[in-house]
């Protein structure tokens, strides 16, 4: 099919003036030949800000040496851009569910929108493939979109599908997404999981991210069954588990029989699983972290990291003190929709202590520590020696579970704070 508007990449980018904002597709769809064209044309630009969730891959868009052409509004801090978060990059806490919302009521008005799609079907229709989450949003409400149209991007269903006549500029590329490589966990991590896994019931609905201590929960789950997915991002640990027929979707309410997220990460193996698969639908992340989506299915257990916890339950998950990190990304929209969930479960998965030694249960969150997660959403906090369960228990019996799943050699100093916070008449 001949493309409309067809051009390079270095004519594309010129549609980018100064001063607008641009909206860039993230993850494993970062659209790295369009980046790289307009970070080159960066010194005749002045004042674009760029947007997106976390990307992937180069962004020489955050050098310093560029920040009178280019400024990064980051819905979520990936790792490429933390070292400039202060200088040419700010951080804005959102709820994942929210951000298209802020395209969608005019918060924040698009100018460009640079995407990674494959190449149109019969019918002129391209797919978002790995990444549709936040992007769907920007294109409905984008002026100018830049499609980078390349075969290596798998074909995906659900609201994946754009068509031609959206784009203002469609750029032919043959580029290798993002892969990111599975992680052997750790033996703390695996213990991590295995505890997590003993909780997950059959015919539970899943949420979880990538990592060491979601890879781990998934090796421990071979003999469960009737599971479903539906996660604001599918990663390649869950491929077996579809193939073993363990994750069938049967027992699902909302869009039974098929696996549901907003964007993927992984090995090409999983990119190949995905491509033309009608059993995986890539939605707009507004409709999959909707709290009361999620809420609908059964069991729904959701499965989210943190740097911290405080013996009361509040968990910082997006900075180390007043150091900026990652962000709030969907922690609380799957936390909540799965407390909500008839038999749900929403649970907190953390190491016991740092690779320095440092306690991540700690008497008080650091100074300048965000609460990601507040003490009266916190359920389940998992580390490798045990589960606590903190739901409907007092402020007391919170501090104690939490010190009974801490290192041990943490444990006589949270045992002091414990005394000195609440005196000697702990109730267990």
């Amino acid at each position: 099919m001949n493309l409309p508007n067809k051009m390079t990449a270095d004519e594309a980018v010129k549609l980018i003036k100064s001063g607008d904002r641009v909206l860039i597709q993230g993850g494993s769809a970062t659209p790295q030949a369009l980046i790289r064209a307009m970070v080159a044309r960066g010194p005749e630009l002045k004042g674009v800000e760029i947007c997106h969730l976390h990307t992937e891959g180069e962004c020489g868009y955050v050098a310093p040496e560029l920040r009178d052409s280019f400024h990064t509004s980051a819905f979520f801090i990936g790792g490429n851009v933390r070292k400039m978060v202060g200088d040419t990059v700010d951080y804005i806490p959102i709820f994942l569910s929210d951000i298209p919302s802020l395209f969608r009521q005019g918060y924040m008005n698009l100018d460009v929108v640079l995407v990674n799609v494959s190449p149109p079907d019969q019918h002129g229709f391209c797919s978002l493939g790995v990444s549709v989450d936040i992007v769907l949003s920007g294109i409905e409400h984008g002026k100018t979109i830049i499609a980078q149209i390349n075969p290596r991007m798998p074909r995906t269903f659900g609201d994946a599908q754009v068509h031609l006549r959206n784009f203002s500029a469609c750029v032919e590329v043959v580029e290798e997404i993002y892969e990111m490589k599975f992680v052997q966990p750790s033996e703390e991590e695996k213990a991590i999981g295995k505890n997590i896994a003993g909780i997950i019931d059959d015919g539970a609905t899943l949420q979880m991210g990538i990592g060491g201590i979601p890879n781990a929960v998934l090796t421990y789950l071979t003999n469960h069954k009737n599971l479903g997915v539906h996660t604001e991002m599918f990663s390649e640990g869950l491929v077996d588990l579809v193939e073993r027929g363990v994750v069938n979707g049967s027992q699902k309410k909302t869009n039974p029989y098929k696996i549901v997220s907003g964007f993927a990460m992984g090995t090409r193996r999983l990119y190949d699983f995905m491509d033309n698969n009608p059993e995986i639908e890539m939605r707009d992340i507004a409709y999959v972290n909707d709290t009361s989506i999620i809420r609908q299915n059964p069991k729904a257990t959701a499965i989210n990291s943190a740097i911290e916890i405080d013996i009361t339950g509040q968990v910082c998950a997006d900075s180390i003190g007043t150091r900026m990190f990652s962000g709030v990304g969907g922690q609380m929209d799957f936390m909540r929709g799965a407390a909500l969930s008839q038999g749900g479960k929403p649970i907190i998965a953390i190491s016991s202590q740092t690779l320095k030694g440092v306690s991540k249960i700690t008497p008080m969150l650091k100074q300048g520590a965000g609460v990601v997660t507040t003490r009266a959403h916190a359920r389940f906090v998992a580390t490798e020696f045990g589960i606590a369960e903190l739901f409907g228990r007092n402020l007391k019996q919170r501090a104690t579970a939490l010190r009974d799943i801490a290192h041990p050699n943490h444990r006589e100093e949270l045992d002091k704070a414990i005394f000195e916070r609440f005196g000697n008449s702990i109730t267990v």
